[in-house]
């Protein structure tokens, strides 16, 4: 048998805010684009021309969002990783998912205008991790768990001990 490998994406259940997250988010990610907004018809579950479905990308990876009314609501029981190559990535990150209304959380997690959580992670922190020293390892991740933006300065002055 032979089928056609297909990506997986995930799809974001909004109330109704499902074309506006995808144009906030395609303004925070670099290399992202906003894609095909379906819209309800009439005699739908929503007003006729509302945003149904809200395609896009970030970074590459497909979004899709859905306008489903109130009955979900996004949890910590998931979140998106944000990978950060430096101090200014977290910094642009972290600033524009917590404007408007989001929120800050501990260690590098944080909660945007829609309630969608995000993780903003230097590289630099799996580096220190993985770097086999335990005693190391546990004085960075004291200084983490007093952080909520995460500064990458502090966690290795901590990690070398200083």
């Amino acid at each position: 048998m032979t089928t056609t490998q297909q990506p997986i994406y995930p799809c974001l259940w909004f109330d109704n805010q499902a074309e506006e997250a995808m144009h906030f988010y395609v303004s925070v990610f670099p290399n992202s684009k906003a894609g095909y907004v379906s819209r309800y018809g009439k005699n739908m579950p929503a007003p006729e021309g509302t945003a149904m479905t809200a395609e896009f990308e970030l970074n590459g990876q497909k979004f899709m969002g859905l306008n489903g009314g109130p009955l979900f609501k996004f949890s910590e029981a998931v979140s998106f990783v944000i990978p950060c190559q430096d101090q200014a990535e977290v910094d642009h990150y972290w600033n524009s998912l917590t404007a408007d209304g989001g929120q800050e959380s501990q260690c590098g997690w944080l909660k945007d205008k829609f309630g969608l959580s995000w993780q903003v992670v230097p590289n630099a922190l799996g580096e220190m991790m993985k770097g086999g020293d335990a005693e190391k390892s546990q004085r960075m991740m004291q200084a983490l768990m007093q952080m909520k933006k995460l500064d990458i300065s502090a966690l290795e002055k901590a990690y070398n001990g200083n």
